[in-house]
């Protein structure tokens, strides 16, 4: 492969683990974030949907994206979801209210999720399958190392800005990345740089107008969203911030009316002159393609099981109180899309494709694979809180990052051997160690933290959700034809996020019975002694799951040839 082209996947990568970054960002911000949407600290209920907006946009629009990037070219699809995820950023930092907001993290998560499948996807397009293990396993890993990367970067921001500068940056960055892939994508597998066709004075000034059109956009839109308090204030250029109605939004003042219209002009130009900024007719046509209808099915149901779960009080129950309903709604939707998928010429998830036993299983191992690591995310800092440093978060996040930066390692690794090993048994592997990390986990006890014992199921547990990435990754490419690779590596991650927002539900309702049950037995047990028999629970339900993720690895992953199969495709960057 030429070095233009790893210089593209190493673009590529480096945008996958600002996105990953940016799913654990607000983990910091979110207080402050909530008081820029004026909610107070009490009621930190309602600011779920600042994060369930994210997962919403991230989970559920993952298989179209990823059947578009099978349709229209990974590359196409990359620098989309970076424009999206750079507007998404842009609509957050400038947020007013709780909708805007969560408007801005919705798309935010459209685009961070979209660049997960067209990555893996271009991986499996530049490299023959038996060469496909190391640069899936890097990223894999850098997808993983923005756990690590996202609280210690809102720190970092927030010590010297607000949160609105954490958003702002990641505009910023993303802009840069939409650059450096156009840039790197005009040089061919062969390292010549492509030839841009000539362009005439009509496709000139149709550019221009679209670029002043977005000029008035952004500038009349940035106007409406933030209200500077000097032109506000100024009796000329206050009379832009009027409405024209009594106890109108800002949306119907003069600046906001400017807004919606250039958009709506910047949208119909974009229509009628394609080449001018946006082939909007060519992206509504692949969006066509790929089935909007079973996509759109297929996303209510995603949409109901990570809004049942996401919003949950596990103090109460494994699901929200609004649950029932969104699993209801999920249910009806799944039903009408097996229906459709039976009926349509071509569906979203072509007939067959998962048909391997491998395909399907794949998905099953992740799934498992993410009940078991939302475990070790969210409870090792919180088990760290309860004994050792209960008066350091910093402390108790330095207790993670010794599992968390022993996980990319694992996943370079795991891609390594993966030329040398059985998928399956690779996997399997890795998850009996983690399987075995949360059972050593499972008996800590107030001071196991202090000793350096502790260290070693932190790093055995990273190094063992690291080798199983890769494999499973691989698996189900190696399976599944070219030109589904998108949405197969969509529905792997996809069904990674549904095992972390199901597991982390259960595993702390676990937790709190068992908690509930030995204070019952012992009236006289103090907080920490609670908490840790809570936590306990909660890292053993975990060993079950990885346990179970190793088993099954074996039963549907072994044999999978990662050898002698032909090259993939060529990289398709056109569009």
């Amino acid at each position: 492969m030429s070095a233009a082209n790893r210089l593209l996947l190493t673009f590529c990568a480096v945008a996958v683990a600002f996105a990953a970054v940016d799913t654990y960002v607000v983990v910091l911000a979110l207080p402050d974030m909530m008081a820029g949407a004026g909610i107070p600290v009490e009621e930190l209920q309602r600011a779920a949907p600042i994060v369930s907006g994210f997962l919403l946009g991230y989970v559920a629009m993952l298989p179209l994206i990823g059947r578009i990037a099978d349709l229209r070219g990974q590359v196409p699809v990359l620098a989309m979801s970076l424009v999206v995820f750079a507007a998404g950023s842009l609509v957050t930092a400038i947020s007013y209210d709780l909708p805007s907001m969560v408007a801005g993290r919705f798309l935010q998560g459209v685009g961070g999720g979209g660049l997960v499948p067209a990555t893996m996807s271009l991986v499996a397009a530049l490299y023959p399958v038996d060469r496909r293990g190391l640069p899936l396993g890097i990223v894999s890993a850098v997808q993983e190392f923005g756990s690590v990367l996202g609280p210690l970067f809102g720190a970092f921001v927030l010590s010297f800005t607000s949160w609105r500068g954490i958003f702002a940056i990641n505009l910023a960055v993303g802009a840069l990345l939409v650059v450096a892939v156009g840039v790197a994508v005009r040089f061919t597998a062969v390292g010549e740089v492509a030839q841009r066709p000539p362009r005439d004075l009509r496709g000139v000034l149709d550019r221009l107008v679209a670029l002043l059109l977005l000029a008035a956009t952004l500038g009349a839109g940035f106007l409406t969203f933030v209200q500077p308090g000097p032109l506000q204030r100024d009796l000329s250029w206050g009379r832009l911030f009027i409405p024209y109605v009594d106890g109108g939004s800002r949306w119907v003042t003069p600046v906001g009316v400017t807004t919606v219209v250039a958009s709506v002009l910047l949208v119909a130009w974009c229509w009628l002159r394609p080449h001018a900024l946006v082939d909007l007719r060519g992206w509504l046509g692949h969006l066509l393609a790929a089935d909007l209808l079973g996509a759109s099915l297929l996303a209510v149901v995603l949409g109901g099981i990570v809004l049942a779960f996401a919003t949950a009080d596990p103090e109460v129950a494994v699901f929200s109180p609004q649950g029932p309903w969104f699993l209801t709604g999920s249910a009806v939707a799944a039903v009408l899309l097996v229906l459709h998928l039976r009926r349509a010429a071509a569906p979203i998830v072509p007939r067959g494709t998962l048909r391997p036993l491998p395909a399907w299983g794949a998905l099953a191992v992740s799934f498992l694979v993410g009940w078991a690591l939302i475990a070790a995310l969210v409870d090792i800092p919180l088990f760290a809180r309860t004994t050792t440093e209960q008066d350091s978060q910093l402390g108790a996040a330095l207790v993670l990052l010794r599992f968390l930066a022993a996980l990319p390692i694992g996943a370079v690794i795991g891609g390594w051997l993966l030329r040398r090993v059985d998928a399956g048994v690779l996997t399997a592997a890795g998850m009996a160690a983690a399987g075995g990390a949360f059972l050593a986990m499972g008996q800590w006890d107030a001071d196991s933290l202090n000793g350096f014992a502790a260290n070693v199921p932190l790093v055995l547990g990273g190094l063992g959700f690291g080798l199983a990435l890769a494999p499973v990754n691989a698996a189900i490419l190696a399976v599944t034809d070219d030109d589904t690779h998108g949405l197969a590596s969509a529905l792997v991650v996809v069904a990674r996020m549904v095992g972390m927002l199901v597991g982390i539900s259960a595993l702390t309702t676990i937790g709190l019975r068992r908690l509930y049950a030995a204070q019952e037995s012992d009236p006289g047990l103090g907080i920490t002694e609670l908490g840790i028999v809570q936590e306990q629970a909660v890292f053993r339900g975990a060993a079950v799951a990885a346990f179970a993720a190793a088993v099954l690895a074996v039963l549907v992953l072994s044999r999978v040839r990662t050898q002698n199969v032909d090259t993939a495709e060529a990289l398709r960057a056109g569009g």
